[in-house]
């Protein structure tokens, strides 16, 4: 079996062994997500760019849909401070999602015993919290 591969190609491979991080890091250029935009930062940091060149090569690729340069450069500093996760972290306060079938299945039998039963009493009989949303 024959690969269409040029010469050329191969030397750029083992020239530059982080050929291949750049590539994933264009890909994630394409997206415009925030967490897209986070990944490409932070790739940009890790190679030594600078905040400032990091936002205007940024600002060429995404023009408006770039992150704004307050934004960019407080990323930039948490990346700076040892941050790795690119989502955001749950603010406090925020409901906490439990999806267990056991917990399910007990407030769907609730629901079907009594279908008037408000999200307070099922919170109570359950000893769950009254945050409680149902989808």
């Amino acid at each position: 079996m024959v690969f269409p591969i040029a010469p050329a190609y191969l030397t750029v491979l083992y020239q530059y062994p982080h050929f291949w991080r750049v590539v994933s890091a264009v890909r994630c250029m394409m997206d415009s997500s925030r967490s897209a935009q986070r990944a490409v930062l932070q790739f940009l940091r890790a190679e030594g760019e600078n905040a400032s060149q990091i936002y205007s090569r940024m600002k060429e690729v995404y023009g408006d849909q770039c992150l704004a340069r307050c934004t960019l450069f407080r990323w930039y500093q948490r990346y700076e401070t040892g941050r790795i996760n690119i989502k955001n972290l749950p603010l406090p306060g925020q409901a906490h999602v439990v999806t267990n079938s056991a917990t399910i299945s007990a407030v769907d039998e609730l629901i079907r015993q009594n279908r008037r039963i408000t999200k307070r009493e099922i919170a109570v009989e359950l000893s769950i919290s009254k945050e409680l949303r149902i989808i």
